[in-house]
């Protein structure tokens, strides 16, 4: 035990305990106008001591047993998300959530993010030598189009775009053709379009790419999150006004300030400093992924620790970046400080493979 204790990435560990600490003062103060704020961080500390726990249970196997499991893998990420669409709760009209004894819920979309990480980048791996050709890349996206359009159908378009895009980081580190990447981001984009006039997109969805582009065309109603939000960010200044002094936050202007838009507490609490601090602890995680990217001698180990990187990376950016106006709202959460049992027990879970490629690293170095 001692031996697997010192072979932990600690530095890695402690980023992610420093961010769930960040997380649970936001909910606290995120909800305490709503006078439950003890409950939601209960919950959260709860789902953190599970996440911590399963991370260590993870990283204790070596990274490529998880390989013999591939298609069982599969099997149980389509199962969990056929079961949510039949007999999933429905909450403002997604149907996302399996009920839990306790008051807690799965959601097995998050978990997709990890069983397509763990099983195409297994596909990949057995297809090295073939992976720049059109074939394995019309493959690869049938592969992973099942849970896509699964994860799609809940509606969850938010998510759908997660798991495209760690698709497109595994492809890239996998050296996928450019030119066939590129053709692959321009049918997304005439889908994009095609979905748009068929109205198989939500009228939800589309009013908020509406408002993204023009926010005072409904300022009190689809643009109105977004204009408070930035209200929010910017009242914060350099300093912000204080740990649970944010009157854009206690004043309930800003719906969903403990999940999606828990940046808009912060920014305003603690302002620019607080807010580069935090972005901070994030560049240096992802800093410590890209190293084992570089350092993993194996394909299987090298794919998993692109997706996940890619995984993260894209949660950090476009979450932010949805907040202070410069993206559209997709309801993309902040790994380890948004309110959300299954997120961030599914971000542990990838520290732990992340823990698991790290270990194989030190047995290899000595």
């Amino acid at each position: 035990m001692r031996k697997y204790l010192r072979e932990l990435d600690w530095t890695t560990i402690a980023i992610a305990l420093l961010l769930c600490a960040v997380g649970l003062v936001a909910i606290y103060s995120a909800r305490r106008a709503q006078g439950d704020s003890l409950l939601f961080m209960r919950k959260q500390a709860i789902a953190m001591s599970i996440g911590v726990a399963a991370m260590l249970v993870v990283a204790y196997f070596p990274i490529h047993w998880w390989q013999r499991w591939t298609r069982l893998l599969y099997v149980v990420n389509i199962g969990l998300l056929v079961y949510v669409d039949f007999f999933g709760k429905v909450t403002k009209g997604s149907q996302r959530w399996i009920p839990l004894p306790g008051g807690f819920h799965l959601q097995p979309s998050e978990l997709a993010k990890l069983f397509v990480i763990l099983t195409l980048a297994a596909w990949l791996a057995s297809r090295e030598e073939k992976v720049r050709s059109p074939r394995t890349l019309v493959q690869s996206l049938a592969y992973i189009g099942l849970p896509v359009l699964l994860i799609f159908k809940q509606p969850d378009l938010g998510t759908s775009l997660v798991v495209m895009a760690i698709w497109f980081g595994m492809m890239l580190l996998a050296g996928a053709n450019f030119k066939h990447l590129g053709a692959v981001l321009a049918i997304g984009a005439l889908a994009f379009v095609a979905l748009w006039h068929l109205n198989i997109l939500e009228e939800y969805q589309k009013s908020r790419l509406i408002a993204f582009l023009d926010p005072q065309r409904d300022p009190r109603g689809s643009g109105y999150q977004i204009i408070q939000a930035r209200i929010a960010v910017g009242s914060g200044q350099v300093f912000g006004k204080g740990l649970f002094q944010g009157t854009q936050n206690e004043l309930l202007f800003i719906p969903e300030q403990h999940t999606d838009f828990i940046f808009t507490v912060i920014a305003e609490e603690t302002g620019f400093v607080g807010s580069v601090a935090l972005l901070s602890a994030y560049a240096l995680l992802l800093w410590r992924f890209l190293r084992l990217i570089l350092q993993a001698h194996r394909a299987y180990a090298r794919l998993i620790a692109a997706g996940i990187t890619t995984f993260f990376a894209y949660h950090i950016i476009v979450n932010t970046g949805m907040v202070i106006g410069i993206l559209p709202v997709v309801g993309v959460w902040l790994p380890f400080v948004s309110f959300g049992g299954t997120a961030v027990i599914t971000c542990f879970l990838a520290i732990g493979f992340m823990q698991a490629i790290h270990r194989q690293q030190h047995e290899v170095m000595f």
